[in-house]
């Protein structure tokens, strides 16, 4: 059994909003990433007792704090992440949730060994920090940070081994990053380490991506070459209880964000559980 879970930020700028659609669609958790056009790394006090009480009134958790955490440069002050996984973590805490989405840093020039050393030296910090707070640090593979390929993730996974440090294992960024077949050749290697999944869906770039980012073109789960009905049988096999989390980007992916919009988000739910139920997967509530 696996509990869908949605970023809300993705259906609308206003919190109940998100909410308000999220309880049409029967998604009853939530990866708050911002609310009302204010990111979670920066809610006052009344922000985090709004949200509390509109999660209470419309019977959504949190299941995750969707944090910009390790989307900056390798080289700025660690302690600036230090401070914001401290605040995040105790809005988290506020919240009822413990699971604090992150990232590995943008290198300077490339994934050589000297950013692989100081990314890893990096989020050891910071899961330093979560191990003190009862904090469960998901590290999201990412294109252009260091674990943006399977084989780089794979290596900072290992390198802390923590039960507050786990992987999001996220399709669509993998192939935006030309990793084809992941799951068929890093199933075996990273499924260990999964704390959390995010359900996108992209396919491999082509010539046409050129002067456009090189970004692939994003789809609902099971429509891209992202292997998510492979992923979802993998994680079926392996007895898997987690959460499922939607990070649809239909419409616009941007630096910390993405929008998909009610009906984008209503293709995604839709999609995802057509997979679940051609994979025998039920859905927890």
């Amino acid at each position: 059994m696996m509990k869908i879970s949605a970023f809300g930020d993705e259906i609308a700028v206003d919190f109940e909003e998100q909410l308000r659609v999220m309880q049409r669609l029967k998604i009853p958790l939530i990866d708050i990433r911002a609310a009302w056009g204010v990111n979670c790394s920066q809610f006052t006090d009344d922000h985090v007792s709004r949200i509390k009480d509109l999660c209470a009134r419309y019977e959504i958790a949190v299941s995750c704090m969707g944090s910009p955490i390790g989307k900056s440069p390798i080289d700025d002050p660690i302690e600036i992440e230090c401070e914001r996984l401290r605040r995040i973590g105790a809005v988290a805490d506020q919240l009822g949730a413990r699971n604090i989405r992150i990232f590995s840093f943008y290198p300077n020039a490339g994934v050589d060994e000297a950013a692989m050393q100081c990314a890893i030296d990096r989020l050891g910090k910071l899961t330093d920090i979560a191990t003190s707070l009862d904090l469960q640090l998901l590290l999201e593979n990412e294109k252009g940070v260091v674990g943006d390929l399977p084989e780089n993730c794979l290596q900072l996974m290992k390198a802390i081994d923590s039960p507050h440090f786990r992987f999001i294992w996220d399709p669509a960024n993998f192939v935006q990053c030309g990793a084809s077949e992941h799951v068929d050749a890093w199933w075996s290697a990273l499924h260990p380490s999964i704390g959390y999944i995010h359900i996108k869906d992209a396919l491999l770039p082509d010539d046409s991506s050129a002067g456009h980012g090189d970004r692939s073109t994003v789809t609902v789960a099971g429509q891209g070459d992202g292997q998510v009905k492979e992923l979802l049988e993998n994680l079926q096999a392996s007895g898997y209880d987690g959460v499922l989390s939607l990070e649809p980007h239909l419409l616009e992916a941007r630096h910390s964000s993405g929008f998909s919009g009610a009906d984008g988000m209503e293709m995604a739910v839709n999609a995802l559980r057509g997979l679940m139920a051609e994979v025998g997967i039920a859905e927890g509530r």
